[in-house]
């Protein structure tokens, strides 16, 4: 497969791995319930974080990784207009410092091109960690990085989980001297497995509402006469089913299908078998219904598939679909983003160019449902998060939502908009929801590769268990109170402990393993140190791992 090459590359594509862990600083929480913000989490699940996306995306990995359902980013495009509220430019100074950082003197010879692949590179790496196995990301772009992303992707999911490039019409006011008026976006789309995806949730909003695609049960004759349709002869075995409660068919060669015996029909099935013939569309299918004992089956569009009589004697195919579904990859009609920053004013923000809520919601509902997770690692103005609430509000749903925005406006733009879309704005009644707030706090590690004990010892916990089963740690399970205080949790038979005490040396000895009450095939236990013999230690299975230097670094 094709790969891009820039100059830069070989720096960033490890640099995922290099980036600090930091704990995230839970700063206020947000309610309609409890009016404005409030010292505690409020447990909703949606989350807004203030920093470096990079870090931060790092900083989800311990409860999030494979666990989003659904990431929308709309990342800068790298069209070198400097005048954005939200700077679409890599020469942005923040951007300019990471490159410095990262690539080192290359850097200076980079182009912006350069530049925004290797911005991109972590980034999209951290994200495809974060998706769920039958997740899906959205990526807004348009043609200045449109072909760069493209390879990008390729290469970071895989060419085989490309779903589509949608087309965008942005319906905007055009530069009259452009040799070609541009009026619209890409958006790429890939699953993270497409291998356990099905067909999208979703009907293009500029199908009528009279099209037969809105209908959970389409029937289509079977009679299909022609040179790719030879005439053929079936067997319909009794049992075959019928649309009406008794009918007789008699011997006919006059229509189609013709029947070459009598069909009896009784209690809206076929009393005895039947020859027909024809030439058939769906032949394979029918055959397989005749071969399933006349049960329905999935087709390729994953529809129940059932055949049967009609009363004229056709014999029609039933398809019947619990999801509807007919997306096509140019999006029109679903509001622009000038429309999106006059609805915005009338909130009281003002920000260019953002996306609207409206294309945000179809796009995250064609692959998700009422209970997703859904990550926004550009958050912008916070579009992501009102089409959550928006959705949540339509159906009684539980969705949640991550955004992450590294700008200054994250608390007085993007946090703003999502209080006042859940308490409501003028005339808009309000959508109702909760999030927490939280900025970018210390690394778990120092310069020194030490552990830094100013950290929650919780937050510890969870990151010593995520990197040693890269699994979430969820405190407090039953059978947790009956052991040590030490214990993390049970995963693939085997007992982690983190025997830590903040200023004081741990000791693992025959003491503490009295108190352990847990029945494993294998401990892994964390301590400052260990008094036990290897070969008791073999015999028992433990593996003890040293307070610092055995804690991964991930």
């Amino acid at each position: 497969m094709p790969t891009l090459h820039w100059i830069g590359k070989e720096k960033v594509v490890n640099h995922h791995q290099q980036v600090p862990y930091r704990v995230l600083e839970h700063q206020y929480g947000f309610t309609v319930d409890e009016g404005e913000q409030i010292g505690k989490e409020t447990g909703s699940g949606n989350k807004i974080i203030h920093g470096d996306n990079l870090e931060a995306l790092k900083s989800l990995l311990p409860e999030y990784e494979n666990r989003i359902n659904c990431i929308y980013i709309d990342p800068p495009y790298n069209t070198g207009n400097e005048g954005w509220v939200y700077n679409d430019n890599v020469n942005d100074p923040k951007i300019m410092k990471w490159l410095h950082q990262v690539v080192g003197k290359d850097g200076e010879d980079l182009s912006r091109h350069d530049k925004w692949l290797c911005m991109m590179y972590p980034r999209l790496k951290f994200l495809q960690k974060l998706l769920a196995e039958d997740g899906i990301i959205f990526i807004s772009i348009d043609d200045n990085e449109q072909e760069n992303l493209k390879y990008l992707c390729n290469e970071i999911f895989g060419r085989k989980n490309f779903l589509t490039q949608f087309s965008w019409k942005t319906e905007g006011n055009f530069d009259n001297q452009a040799r070609v008026k541009i009026n619209h976006e890409y958006i790429l789309a890939y699953f993270k497995k497409e291998t356990i995806m099905g067909f999208p949730n979703g009907i293009d909003p500029n199908i009528p509402a009279t099209s037969k695609l809105y209908k959970d049960e389409i029937r289509n004759t079977l009679v299909k006469n022609g040179p790719k349709n030879p005439i053929s002869e079936i067997e319909l075995p009794i049992g075959f089913p019928c649309a009406v409660k008794s009918l007789s068919i008699p011997v006919r060669n006059s229509a189609w299908p013709h029947y070459l015996n009598e069909a009896i029909i009784e209690d809206f099935k076929l009393k005895s078998k039947v020859i027909v013939k024809s030439g058939w569309s769906s032949k394979d299918v029918l055959l397989e219904f005749i071969n399933n004992n006349c049960q329905p089956v999935l087709d390729t569009k994953e529809q129940f598939t059932s055949f049967e009589i009609s009363k004229t004697g056709a014999i029609e195919m039933v398809k019947k679909r619990n999801s509807l579904s007919h997306v096509i990859s140019t999006l029109n009609n679903l509001s622009s983003t000038q429309a999106m920053g006059v609805e915005l004013k009338k909130i009281g923000i003002n920000f260019s160019f953002p996306k609207p809520n409206v294309l945000i919601e179809y796009l995250i509902g064609l692959y998700s449902d009422e209970k997703s997770i859904f990550l926004d690692s550009f958050a912008g103005s916070g579009t992501t998060a009102h089409a959550v609430l928006n959705l949540n509000k339509q159906d009684g749903g539980n969705r949640k939502f991550i955004l992450i925005e590294m700008e200054e406006y994250a608390e007085t733009i993007t946090a703003e908009r999502v209080k006042r879309v859940a308490k409501g704005y003028g005339d808009m009644e309000g959508t109702g929801g909760a999030f927490d707030y939280y900025t970018l706090g210390e690394q778990m590690f120092d310069e020194n590769n030490m552990l830094n004990e100013n950290i929650d010892i919780v937050k510890i916990r969870q990151y010593v268990y995520y990197t040693e089963t890269q699994q979430p740690l969820t405190e407090g399970k039953l059978y947790q109170v009956k052991d040590n205080s030490y214990l993390l949790d049970k995963f693939n038979a085997t007992g982690y402990y983190f025997f830590y005490e903040k200023n004081e040396m741990t000791t693992l000895n025959n003491d503490f393993l009295a108190t352990i009450k847990t029945k494993a095939d294998q401990y892994v236990i964390y301590a400052d140190n260990c008094l036990l013999a290897k070969e008791f230690m073999l015999k028992k299975c433990i593996v003890f791992k040293k307070i610092p230097r055995d804690i991964t670094r991930f």
